[in-house]
């Protein structure tokens, strides 16, 4: 299950991570967030203990979406060492967001 990650916990979860981090900024009214959210969930269950999965809900926390200039959703970020090293916008298949992270675990 991907973790919540917010304003208040992102410095710790994303930027302080040894490990490879993929964050899903979504929101509930989102119908594409929807169809993204199992398949979040299935990378962070994969990942587990390889790799930080987690999602960050854009309307409860906006600090790192206008910071990280997240203007649709679903976008999803890939951080390395806490600077964004990749980007996604919009749903894609599962395998872009692995081969992803794959890349940072090679």
């Amino acid at each position: 299950m991907a973790l919540e990650i917010t304003d208040a916990n992102f410095e710790e979860i994303v930027m302080n991570s040894d490990k490879p981090v993929m964050v899903d900024f979504w929101a509930v009214w989102c119908g594409p967030c929807k169809m993204l959210g199992p398949v979040v969930n299935q990378i962070a269950d994969e990942y587990e203990g390889k790799a930080v999965v987690g999602k960050l809900d854009v309307d409860a926390n906006q600090k790192y979406a206008a910071q990280f200039g997240v203007r649709n959703i679903p976008t999803v970020l890939i951080f390395q060492k806490g600077e964004l090293v990749g980007r996604q916008v919009g749903v894609a298949p599962k395998n872009v967001y692995t081969e992803a992270i794959d890349k940072l675990l090679a």
